[in-house]
C-alpha cells in the first residue's frame, strides 16, 4: 500500500477515534449532570425534577418539613479566575422582613446567578465580617435587620460560601459546589465540572445554617407574622 494510502488510513483512524471518544464523553457529561442532585433525593418528599438549559437538573420539595430549592449553575463567565460550579440553595417562602438583602463574598460584578448588582444601597461592614464582603439592600438596614446579620455572619466562615440572600420571599444560600480542573482549563479550555453528584454531608451545613436563620428570623416576629409564615 502507498505511503500516502498508509497516512490517510491512520489519519481516518484517528479521526474515527477522536468521534467515538467526543460521543462517548458527551455522554458521560450528560448523564453526569442530569444525576447531579441523585445522592440528595432522598432527603426530599414530594420531590420534582426538571433539567435546566445546561444539562444539570434542578430539583425542588420539602427537606425537615421546609420547601427547598436546589440548581447547579456553571459559570463560565471569569477572568483570571476558574470556571465555577455554584450551588444554589433556595428555601422559597414568606418571611416577615422588610426588604431584600444581599450578602455577597469577593463580589465580580458578573454573577449570573445573583440580583446583587440590582440592589441601590450599600453598607461597610463593621469589623468581624469578611473583609472582603460586601452587602447590598434596597434601602439602609434597620438595627434589627444588622444585628440579625451579625448573628448570622458565621455562615460566610466556609471559604466556599458565596452569597446569601434574605428576602420577604425566602432565603437562599450560594456555595461553590465545583471548579473546573487547573491543568485541563488552562491547557485544553476544558471547563467541565460537577462529574460527581453533590455529597448529603456537603449539603446538610447548609440547610442548618437556612434553618438557623429561618428561626431567629421568626422568632423576632409578632404571632400574627409567624402564623402567616408557618
Amino acid at each position: 500500500m502507498p505511503a500516502a494510502a498508509w497516512t490517510a488510513a491512520i489519519l481516518g483512524l484517528g479521526l474515527a477515534w477522536l468521534a467515538l471518544r467526543l460521543y462517548t464523553d458527551a455522554g458521560r457529561r450528560q448523564a453526569a449532570r442530569a444525576g447531579y442532585f441523585d445522592l440528595v433525593l432522598p432527603q426530599m418528599r414530594a420531590a420534582r425534577r426538571a433539567l435546566a438549559p445546561t444539562g444539570f437538573a434542578r430539583v425542588s420539595g420539602r427537606i425537615a418539613g421546609t420547601e427547598t430549592d436546589l440548581q447547579a449553575v456553571p459559570d463560565t463567565l471569569t477572568f483570571r479566575k476558574l470556571p465555577a460550579l455554584w450551588l444554589l440553595v433556595t428555601q422559597p417562602g414568606p418571611l416577615p422582613v422588610g426588604q431584600r438583602i444581599h450578602m455577597m463574598a469577593r463580589p465580580r460584578g458578573i454573577e449570573p446567578f445573583s440580583a446583587f448588582d440590582q440592589l441601590p444601597h450599600q453598607t461597610l461592614l463593621p469589623e468581624g465580617f469578611p473583609h472582603d464582603a460586601t452587602l447590598r439592600s434596597e434601602t439602609a438596614l434597620s438595627p434589627a435587620e444588622a444585628a440579625l446579620l451579625s448573628r448570622h455572619r458565621a455562615i460566610f466562615d466556609d471559604p466556599r460560601v458565596k452569597e446569601l440572600v434574605i428576602s420577604p420571599a425566602g432565603l437562599r444560600i450560594t456555595w461553590l459546589a465545583d471548579e473546573a480542573e487547573r491543568g485541563r482549563y488552562l491547557i485544553f479550555r476544558e471547563a467541565e465540572m460537577g462529574r460527581a453528584p453533590l455529597a448529603p454531608h456537603s449539603l446538610a451545613p447548609l440547610l442548618q445554617a437556612l434553618a438557623r436563620l429561618r428561626r431567629d428570623i421568626l422568632a423576632g416576629a409578632a404571632p400574627s407574622e409567624q402564623a402567616r409564615c408557618a
